[in-house]
């Protein structure tokens, strides 16, 4: 089946919105009405409102360094800086001093996405004239070079909470659709890249359980390796993507989006043997932390729907355990692939569940 584009992007503002909780608060409500034929306008239109937003209350500032020659003192003399002004006969001081500044961090990712979205064609020009009178503001703030960013040393606290969303989506923007570069200058392609697109898929499906099934304890978390003598040395950790706990029902999804869900070798289609693997490694150590206490932990490789001919949809009993896998198809009305959820936590966990 043929994916309909506007659906697609429809459902990843969804996605999205899960993913980023702030996405759901009235001021995005023009966003969820809006229809998107290409994801640079989705981006535009998000930043643009979440820039409004953050306007209003004020731009993040930090406290910088700065040197300059002033008449009179202010912060600490800068010695060499002031003698050679007085050897040139000039009656100034040259202080170092802290400023409150925009040109910080945060401000400056911004920025830079913005710019970059202003310089592609696909953008419509409704966003960009809002864009750029947004951009008035940040006027005394750098542009980064993008490829130089160290997301993982970015640090959120009281002062720059609202920042999380924009950073989130600047990150997408910059890190998955940023991708190739042109005589020095970067080029936006026309996709977000398979892993970004993983990631969120991840989250939103996560986020999703958390909000409308709260009876289901809901996370991402870690599995200890079932060892008989302890020794850890070395072993990576087991992380999963969403695990769903009821008392001592388990299910472990591990969700995945590729653009083919399964491996072909001499005209044969097998599942992703790595996935199959890791599936059943984390099924398994999370039965035996039960000890003998009866319990049924089952696990499931979720993929994203394809163009493919081939989907898989199979149930395996391992050693015990039951092991499905299973395609989302996200080429539907949102309430459709709702629908999709519902009746797997329903299958595994019973009817009697409430959603919210």
């Amino acid at each position: 089946m043929k994916k309909d584009k506007g659906i697609v992007i429809k459902n990843i503002y969804y996605m999205l919105s899960y993913a980023f909780k702030i996405l759901n608060q009235s001021v995005y409500e023009e966003v969820a009405a809006e229809e998107f034929d290409d994801m640079y306008n989705l981006f535009s239109a998000i930043l643009s409102k979440g820039i409004g937003l953050q306007l209003k209350q004020g731009l993040y500032r930090e406290y910088r360094n700065c040197q300059a020659e002033l008449p009179a003192m202010r912060g600490k003399i800068n010695m060499p800086g002031t003698i050679r002004n007085r050897l040139g006969h000039e009656r100034v001081l040259t202080c170092d001093f802290d400023e409150l500044s925009e040109n910080n961090t945060l401000d400056q990712i911004i920025k830079t996405t913005v710019m970059l979205l202003l310089r592609n064609c696909k953008v419509k020009s409704n966003y960009k004239d809002d864009l750029k009178k947004k951009m008035l503001f940040f006027s005394g703030v750098d542009i980064l070079e993008p490829s130089a960013i160290q997301w993982t040393s970015i640090r959120f606290q009281r002062n720059n909470q609202t920042y999380r969303v924009l950073i989130g989506i600047c990150q997408m923007i910059l890190e998955g659709m940023l991708i190739s570069t042109e005589k020095g200058k970067y080029k936006l392609a026309s996709f977000i890249d398979e892993q970004r697109m993983c990631r969120l898929y991840e989250k939103f499906i996560l986020a999703y359980y958390s909000q409308h099934f709260p009876s289901l304890s809901a996370d991402a978390s870690q599995i200890s390796w079932a060892l008989d003598d302890d020794i850890r040395t070395m072993l990576p950790k087991m992380r999963t993507d969403i695990h769903l706990q009821k008392g001592n029902t388990v299910l472990i999804i591990d969700a995945k989006y590729y653009a083919r869900t399964t491996q072909e070798q001499y005209d044969k289609h097998t599942l992703h043997s790595n996935n199959l693997y890791q599936i059943f490694t984390y099924v398994k150590n999370r039965h035996y932390a039960f000890g003998d206490e009866p319990n049924e932990v089952s696990g499931m490789l979720l993929y994203a729907k394809t163009e493919e001919e081939i989907q898989p949809n199979n149930v395996y009993r391992m050693h015990g355990n039951k092991v499905s896998v299973k395609t989302l198809d996200l080429n539907l009305p949102f309430t459709d692939i709702t629908a999709q959820l519902d009746a797997i936590v329903r299958e595994h966990f019973g009817d009697t569940l409430i959603r919210r």
